[in-house]
């Protein structure tokens, strides 16, 4: 499973995000799923999600 299907993320799962500053360097950041941001069923990038912390960018990972 990956980043890019809405399916596969769900509130309270634990995600490795790419944020928007973090781009370029592909850095991940982990944390837990708030809110899921992204309407549409796929995104080539990744889904873009809130996390608790109020974090925002894109899964790239799911941890679990």
């Amino acid at each position: 499973m990956n980043g890019q299907y809405r399916k596969n993320i769900s509130s309270g799962l634990h995600v490795n995000i790419v944020l928007k500053q973090d781009q370029k360097t592909g850095k991940l950041t982990a944390g837990v799923v708030k809110d899921i941001l992204t309407k549409a069923s796929f995104h080539p990038h990744g889904i873009k999600v809130r996390l608790e912390d109020g974090s925002i960018g894109r899964v790239k990972e799911l941890l679990g």
